[in-house]
């Protein structure tokens, strides 16, 4: 992987395909890292596309960071500074869950960053399982995660992943299980977030929101009718997906991919 300093932290990414290809960002669901999209990372540079995929602060391979550097606003702003360090241009941006509270705060606020964003099983308003959240979180931050991964794995994947599908799964949960108590900061940060409704009104970036069938954390309409309405995008749902919709249908989530992105324009470079 590369590093770069970027916003005072410092992030780890990779950056494949040719250098004169569309960009594509790619931003990661909490839990994971930017291996998540490693299947879609190699059908987009096959097609000619620069892809970047790159670890938020405190998660994957880069920097750690306190608690009160890890709300979105800031994870945003990491994002905008990595698109420009890189000096991408304007590219493509896709976020799973948290990844997703991203793209949708760079369409709402840096639109001069983006061809289009692409939110996958995430949300444009605040949290509305608070109470269930906090204390998974408050737990997270005091012990790590290998206590509650029953409870981490069912937030994450569909009932058809779970049941059918230990390839995908198994691999993840030993991940997950590994996840040591900082991970309970960047937890806090994801669920005491802003509503950005009124931020994506007139927002003059294409989004396109994806939800998952089977998404125990943020099921239609939240996950995709409501992101659309806010932000006069478009929305779908795949089935037998859950909250990792990148991981768990990768081919049906790229080919719905490719649609929003054949819609835009070509940036001139």
């Amino acid at each position: 992987m590369r590093s770069a300093a970027v916003n005072g932290t410092t992030l780890a990414y990779v950056d494949e395909g040719p250098r004169e290809g569309t960009p594509i960002v790619f931003s990661h669901s909490l839990f994971f890292d930017h291996t998540m999209y490693d299947g879609l990372l190699d059908r987009f540079t096959r097609e000619g596309f620069r892809v970047v995929s790159y670890d938020h602060r405190n998660q994957g391979a880069s920097a750690p960071a306190p608690r009160g550097e890890l709300d979105m606003d800031t994870l945003a702003e990491d994002a905008a500074a990595l698109i420009e360090h890189l000096g991408l241009g304007k590219c493509h941006f896709v976020g799973n869950s948290l990844g997703g509270f991203i793209a949708l705060r760079l369409a709402a606020r840096r639109p001069d960053l983006l061809l289009s964003a692409a939110s996958l099983c995430s949300s444009a308003e605040e949290e509305h399982q608070l109470e269930q959240f906090a204390p998974l979180a408050d737990h997270l931050a005091a012990h790590g995660a290998e206590q509650v991964i029953d409870t981490l794995m069912y937030i994450m994947f569909g009932d058809t992943s779970l049941a059918e599908r230990p390839e995908l799964c198994a691999p993840w949960r030993e991940f997950m299980v590994r996840l040591g108590p900082s991970i309970g900061d960047s937890a806090l940060g994801v669920i005491h977030r802003d509503s950005l409704v009124e931020e994506l009104s007139g927002c003059r970036v294409p989004v396109l929101a994806i939800a998952g069938s089977e998404d125990h954390a943020y099921p239609q309409p939240t996950s995709g009718e409501h992101i659309a309405a806010a932000a006069g995008g478009t929305h779908v749902t795949v089935e037998s997906a859950g909250h990792s919709v990148a991981l768990e249908q990768v081919d049906v989530v790229a080919d719905h991919l490719r649609r929003h992105f054949a819609a835009v324009p070509a940036p001139l470079r």
